[in-house]
């Protein structure tokens, strides 16, 4: 009797679960799953998008720049995931707060199309920037206390806001969204004092709950330099406002006119240990920017930097996303990118490893094609 009665009970629940499921697609509401080509096997993402199981393998890749393709990101993904021998888990793409359709607008039509089967990382600056694509690196700063008072709510916080709410109720997709990334670097530029980021990062985040947005994961992304450890701690705008902490921390060698060579270990676990001491020792972490500069002396070098990330990663457990920074830097020897030569062999490589082959949550469209 007790078993009968209770395939009946789970008989009702199905009917109730399915009910449920009709009514909240009805409405509008994305219903999160997660896609493999394997069987279910517990590695779904959670609803903040934290892969139980492994990490995901994500890049900046900067606008095509020329041919028949310039100006279109979609096509430099494209182009860059053939080269590494598969589809990225995460794009990251940057956008000031001119509120121009070139990089003023969150969820461009590119992005929007890269997000049909890869993650989004969005950062916002609060900033406007001077050249198209911040080609030069110069801009002018809004302010954070020019965003804390809600000055800007109205003609730049709002609509980008309802873009991105919009988003979700069409596809069911989060995506993740950084607020001046590397905000400690941002206090010399003139963006305001620790306090004033705080604020505007809070005002931020209330702004959106106030507009209904939830399809939102925040990350609070500093460069993790430990000589900025004051500042980092004052940044923080506390636990209920941040769902992923960033750090970008590289292995700059002779660009930054150093001898001192730091493999994958060496470049990323001091700011990892220092923030999870000192922010949060829970939220999961992002390599938000990383890479490595080539050693001229030794070619064969960067790709052992980039080889050794799957072991050394495994040791970092908080570690749930990688972001190479696919772009080189002002300056000599300041070449990041892992376009060809032995640092893509080795980028190519530890993109292999099945720690970052997780199962991709999806929206209610979500397409797949096989990697390149």
């Amino acid at each position: 009797m007790a078993a009968r009665l209770g395939q009946v009970e789970k008989q009702v629940y199905t009917v109730v679960v399915l009910v449920a499921v009709g009514l909240l697609l009805i409405a509008g509401i994305g219903v999160w799953t997660a896609e493999s080509d394997g069987p279910d096997d517990g590695c779904a993402a959670s609803d903040r998008l934290e892969p139980p199981c492994g990490a995901w393998w994500g890049a900046y890749v900067p606008y095509a720049k020329d041919g028949p393709a310039e100006g279109s990101l979609t096509r430099a993904v494209y182009a860059f995931e053939k080269k590494i021998g598969r589809r990225l888990d995460l794009v990251y793409n940057y956008h000031d707060m001119s509120n121009t359709e070139l990089d003023g607008q969150l969820l461009t039509p590119d992005e929007r199309e890269l997000g049909e089967d890869r993650l989004l990382m969005l950062a916002w600056e609060s900033t406007v920037w001077r050249e198209p694509h911040h080609e030069n690196w110069t801009e002018d700063q809004l302010g954070w206390a020019n965003i804390a008072s809600g000055r800007h709510d109205e003609e730049i916080i709002d609509p980008q806001a309802r873009r991105i709410k919009e988003y979700g109720e069409q596809t069911g997709k989060r995506i993740f969204l950084s607020f001046d990334q590397e905000a400690d670097a941002r206090i010399k530029e003139g963006a305001g004092a620790p306090a004033e980021y705080v604020a505007a990062y809070r005002h931020l985040y209330e702004r959106f709950e106030e507009l209904g947005v939830d399809n939102v994961v925040w990350v609070w992304t500093v460069s993790g330099y430990l000589g900025s450890a004051d500042e980092m701690r004052a940044l923080y705008p506390g636990d209920d406002y941040v769902d992923w902490i960033g750090m970008d921390q590289y292995n700059y060698y002779l660009c930054h006119d150093t001898t001192d060579w730091k493999d994958f270990d060496r470049s990323q676990r001091p700011a990892y240990d220092w923030l999870r001491a000192n922010v949060s020792a829970d939220k999961p972490l992002m390599l938000a920017e990383f890479g490595t500069v080539p050693d001229p002396a030794d070619r064969d070098r960067q790709r052992d930097w980039y080889a050794r990330i799957p072991a050394t990663v495994r040791t970092m457990p908080r570690v749930k996303a990688l972001v190479q920074w696919n772009r080189p830097v002002p300056g000599d020897n300041c070449d990041l990118t892992v376009d060809a030569g032995p640092g893509l062999a080795g980028y190519r490589d530890a993109g292999r490893d099945g720690y970052f082959r997780q199962p991709l949550p999806r929206g209610r469209v979500f397409k797949v094609p096989p990697d390149p």
